[in-house]
């Protein structure tokens, strides 16, 4: 099989219309690669739409755009996860009156036999199939985490004082997902406190789902951005948002439309749950500010029809209505 050096790699792209060449943009192509590079960052969301770039300068600042995204959004990221946790995790502590894992799988997780007096047998039995998959991932993840030795849970287990691991350690070692799953699986009546808790607007929200749904939204993200993978197109998106996903920001916010599929968007997203946590405005300010800047350092270092692509045309307004929103509240 034969392959490229990197200088053939560059006669490539000048045969196909982008401008490279010398020590600096050589030094570019092998330190972002070629494949990891050019090829994962010549199209917006899928393959179909290439981006018009005509110099490698405007792929490396693709590149950079897209690394400067996600420095941004990693470190608010793991603070609305944790925070979103601790509050779930006060929530089902008190609803189970204990912090043992079992007494959580009996009182506040949906099953067969505490599903809604209107729920079909049909309904009933998927209940139940959650919430035995919920206690497979569980017993997977402890299993897990005691295999590689993660002190959060070897010191319950080799401690003849303790019996189990209590659910508060349990937290300590899930992941974004995880944390999604066990929201999904909980009755309606504990969905409805951790709901109210963080302030969520459930006007349209009748079953509670907001808690969940959003969560598997964030993770996405989460998810590509520690793994280093594409988010400035939101290649990412697993998710088809729901009814209420969509009216909760758009009755905050003023918005006329929530569809994620561009990262303003998450943006919207992230800065809500924000305001949720009572994170400090000039925080929040900040946070927007510094979206704006790299974005405009952005749409100025790519010729116009790379960054109408790229950029949606109304994220100024929307940002604004976002804006005005962390004012008043």
């Amino acid at each position: 099989m034969s392959y490229k050096t990197t200088d053939a790699l560059m006669k490539h792209l000048r045969n196909n219309g982008v401008a490279i060449g010398g020590t600096k943009q050589k030094r570019q192509l092998i330190n972002t690669g070629y494949y990891h590079g050019y090829k994962g960052y010549r199209f917006f969301e899928n393959s179909s739409k290439r981006l018009p770039f005509v110099s490698y300068d405007e792929v490396y600042a693709t590149i950079q755009y897209d690394s400067e995204l996600k420095a941004l959004l990693y470190p608010k990221m793991m603070y609305i996860e944790t925070a979103v946790k601790n509050i779930a995790l006060e929530s089902i502590l008190i609803k189970a009156n204990s912090e043992s894992i079992q007494d959580m799988y009996d009182k506040v997780v949906s099953s067969y036999n505490n599903a809604p007096a209107n729920a079909t047998p049909e309904e009933k039995k998927k209940l139940q199939q959650n919430k035995l998959n919920l206690q497979n991932s569980i017993q997977a993840n402890l299993a897990n985490a005691y295999k590689k030795n993660n002190p959060k849970i070897t010191h319950f287990y080799n401690n003849v004082g303790y019996s189990d691991v209590p659910i508060w350690s349990l937290f300590e070692i899930m992941t974004m997902g995880d944390l999604g799953y066990l929201l999904s699986c909980l009755v309606y009546d504990v969905r409805d406190d951790i709901s109210k808790r963080l302030g969520l607007n459930v006007a349209a929200d009748t079953n509670r789902q907001l808690i969940y749904k959003y969560i598997y939204t964030l993770k996405d993200l989460r998810n590509a951005i520690a793994h280093n993978a594409v988010v400035f197109d939101t290649r990412f998106r697993n998710i088809e948002p729901t009814k209420a996903m969509k009216q909760c920001l758009m009755q905050e916010m003023g918005l006329s439309y929530m569809n994620f599929k561009t990262i303003g968007d998450y943006i919207i997203l992230m800065a809500y749950y924000m305001v949720l946590l009572n994170v400090p405005r000039t925080e929040i300010k900040a946070f927007l500010r510094e979206f704006e800047n790299i974005t405009d350092k952005y749409r100025n270092s790519v010729n116009t029809n790379v960054s109408a692509m790229v950029i949606h045309p109304d994220l100024g307004s929307r940002i604004s209505m976002l804006r005005n929103y962390v004012l008043t509240h």
